[in-house]
């Protein structure tokens, strides 16, 4: 079973930027289809970005595109999250997830997943 930790939250300034983390163990990166997502106080846990190995689909949420990128380094068996031009709204804890690419359909899906990381705060405050 794969093994995921997420990593790089922080405090941050609106307009500034952070670049989450997510070392995944146990497996070879390219199997996996990997998914951020994020839970705010109060709200649902909401896909942010993710990335479908098998054929390199990326898909973004509307309230994040053009401010986040998804990538992989699968020589560190890391996937990233960078966040550019944050907002409060963007405050959550951040999760990633990670399934075969084969029984991920729509990637954005939660349910989908069956793997998880800890979870990363990240807060955007002035």
């Amino acid at each position: 079973q794969v093994q995921l930790v997420e990593s790089g939250g922080g405090l941050v300034q609106p307009g500034g930027s952070l670049r989450l983390s997510c070392a995944v163990s146990g497996s070879t990166l390219d199997y996996y289809a990997i998914g951020w997502f994020r839970q705010a106080p109060g709200k649902e846990r909401e896909g942010v970005s993710c990335s479908r190995s098998s054929d390199g689909i990326t898909w973004y949420a509307d309230s994040v595109k053009g401010r986040f990128t998804i990538s992989r380094d699968n020589a560190k068996n890391t996937v990233y999250l960078q966040m550019n031009s944050l907002k409060p709204e963007d405050t959550a804890v951040y999760y990633c997830a990670a399934q075969p690419s084969w029984r991920v359909g729509l990637c954005h899906i939660s349910k989908q997943y069956n793997n998880w990381g800890q979870g990363t705060q990240v807060t955007v405050s002035s």
